[in-house]
């Protein structure tokens, strides 16, 4: 009974390149849709955080957002574009962590493609808000922590381990490269 628990961590460790990489991203930011968007103040090593809805993920793992010209996201990104992302889709899993850099643009053929009629909320002038600015988001790398099946086996597993006192683990973590 107790070589059920006994997995070796490779079992539980997956790291991921290229397509599976963008796939993984895709999978979780999905689950999410919003992170903590972390900037960086120049000569200093704070971080700046805020919330971010993530308008969409491309085919190459870049992540779009809209945000105001005027914002003090913006303003940090004009002096160091490095980003750190941080998303959470459920409490015990679901989990993404990514780094890289980000692009700035006034770009109104993507704004449009982006838009969203919420996104009013924040652009009162609707998708011809001129304080409207994209930011392309392309992952260096990163690191997830997610589960290797869905979300009833998973509850089923732990369900199963609170009641026996054992550790049915079915976590799968890795780092991710583009």
């Amino acid at each position: 009974m107790d070589s059920i628990n006994k997995q070796q961590p490779e079992q539980n460790h997956q790291d991921l390149r290229g397509p599976a990489a963008v796939a993984k991203i895709k999978e979780l930011v999905d689950k999410a849709q919003s992170c903590f968007f972390c900037t960086f103040l120049a000569g200093d090593k704070s971080v700046s955080t805020c919330p971010m809805s993530v308008q969409t993920v491309s085919d190459d793992g870049s992540l779009w957002f809209l945000s105001a010209t005027d914002s003090h996201k913006n303003q940090h990104l004009a002096t160091d574009p490095s980003v750190q992302l941080m998303f959470q889709a459920s409490p015990h899993s679901d989990f993404l962590m990514l780094q890289g850099r980000a692009i700035v643009s006034t770009d109104r053929a993507k704004i449009k493609e982006l838009w969203k009629p919420i996104l009013k909320t924040w652009f009162t002038g609707g998708v011809e808000d001129p304080r409207i600015s994209v930011i392309q988001v392309k992952p260096e790398h990163g690191y997830y922590w997610d589960t290797k099946h869905n979300r009833a086996v998973v509850m089923a597993k732990m369900a199963v381990g609170a009641l026996t006192g054992q550790t049915l683990d079915d976590s799968i973590e890795g780092s991710l490269r583009l």
